[in-house]
């Protein structure tokens, strides 16, 4: 390997990554001209990103195959035209289906893009630094959140809309030139190493996939905390913070700017703290649980408009379960050999995404329902209407939770069995509490 080669390699997959996410949340800043433009209702907008979601949840095991047989470079090329195309179909489109079609091939191009770039990290690094760098790439990818608040919405409302989507088309463009330039699926020198799997042989990997508990509690960590940031970043948080909140367009991007900054911060403190006390990863996911159903009623529960700085703490807790959401991935990685990871990191990253679309779309019907019925007053976006659909939060945590629990207790049955015993919190507390007490006496009397 070629340091210099491997970093350009590295710095590609993450510029197509950024590009990806960019593209991904670019629909949660444009809800309300979405609206007007194709006079749709809240079920009609919700629908944009849902059906991205499901094409995006739908295509990740199937991407995996795929990207083992064709290689990074082709998938990530690939992804990068889809989602242009998409974006060239969305900036011209007139009507809510020929919108749709535009998020679907963004969903489909997005959906080909993570995992791809993930795939290059160990062939061209060495092994110790392949943690760091997967780190590192989800970390860098979500900047791209912020070119979708602040650059493109700049454009769209200076602009208009076709010239922001085309923008955003010709972002593509550039990462595709790139990779078919540059780009190289392995080192020079390495065989390339072509994947035989055949239909049958990747279902029965898909099963015992799913059938490990495992697996199971990582679908459902993923599930109950990645959703909500999701649902907030790519589609309801801009209106309810523009429209409910009645905040500035300026602040509204500062606070989408704290959400990546937060997702930053967090994601080496939880890597951190899972490395230490791997046996805790799940009270980690269930405690964010908590902290986001207290955030969210304490900013539903407030009368009036929420002050900014209640605001802001919804913010961070939202952007502290993107990182929080990766312990599923690492559910799947330490409860299934090596040729399985790929599979079950498929069906973890599917949960998240799939309650994210459910939340999406509910909260929208929920909406339609109030203005329908008059209870909104003839604002669609309003306050009162969006404390009640954003309850939807509730029913996901909770049942998310519920799963978590039970599934929980399978994996610790199956440890148990193995010889690994998870001691309760609090007397695992005060063990920690004894020995670092006796560690102090014994240095204390050694001075």
């Amino acid at each position: 390997m070629t340091a210099p080669r491997a970093w350009l390699i590295w710095s590609i997959g993450i510029f197509s990554y950024l590009v990806a996410v960019t593209q991904r949340t670019s629909f949660g800043v444009v809800g309300l001209e979405a609206t007007e433009r194709f006079h749709a209702s809240a079920s009609a907008i919700s629908f944009f990103t849902v059906l991205q979601l499901l094409v995006y949840a739908g295509l990740q095991i199937p991407v995996g195959v795929l990207v083992d047989r064709f290689g990074s470079r082709a998938m990530i090329a690939g992804g990068a035209l889809l989602m242009g195309l998409g974006q060239l179909q969305l900036a011209f489109a007139e009507s809510v289906p020929a919108g749709v079609l535009g998020r679907v091939l963004v969903g489909a191009g997005d959906a080909m893009t993570f995992i791809s770039v993930i795939r290059l990290i160990p062939l061209w690094f060495a092994p110790a630094r392949v943690p760091l760098l997967t780190q590192l790439t989800g970390m860098s990818g979500q900047l791209g959140q912020l070119l979708s608040v602040v650059p493109f919405a700049f454009v769209l409302h200076a602009a208009g809309w076709s010239p922001a989507f085309l923008s955003l088309a010709g972002l593509s463009g550039v990462a595709v030139v790139l990779v078919v330039l540059l780009l190289q699926d392995v080192p020079p020198g390495t065989p390339r190493q072509e994947s035989t799997k055949g239909l049958r042989a990747t279902g029965v990997s898909l099963s015992r996939a799913w059938k490990q508990p495992g697996t199971r509690l990582g679908m459902w960590s993923h599930f109950t905390i990645q959703f909500s940031g999701t649902v907030f970043a790519m589609t309801w948080g801009y209106p309810f913070l523009i429209s409910a909140q009645g905040l500035a367009s300026g602040t509204v991007a500062s606070l989408m700017s704290l959400y990546v900054a937060g997702a930053i911060g967090a994601g080496p403190l939880i890597g951190r703290f899972v490395s230490r006390h791997p046996l805790r990863r799940s009270t980690m996911v269930l405690l964010l649980v908590a902290a986001t159903a207290v955030a969210w009623a304490a900013v539903l529960l407030y009368p009036g408009r929420s002050p900014l700085w209640l605001l802001a703490v919804l913010v961070v807790v939202l952007a502290i379960g993107g990182p929080g959401s990766m312990i599923g991935f690492d559910f799947a990685r330490t409860f299934n050999p090596a040729h399985r990871i790929g599979t079950a990191t498929g069906i973890v990253n599917v949960g998240g995404f799939f309650a994210a679309l459910i939340a999406i779309y509910l909260i929208g019907a929920v909406l339609d329902i109030l203005y329908s019925t008059g209870f909104s007053n003839g604002v669609l976006y309003g306050l009162d209407p969006f404390r009640l659909a954003l309850c939807v939060h509730f029913l996901i945590l909770g049942t998310g939770s519920a799963a978590m629990l039970v599934v929980r207790r399978k994996v610790r049955r199956q440890m148990a069995a193995q010889g690994v015993v998870v001691p309760p919190l609090f007397q695992a507390m005060a063990e920690q509490r004894r020995a670092r007490n006796a560690r102090r006496k014994k240095s204390a009397s050694r001075g």
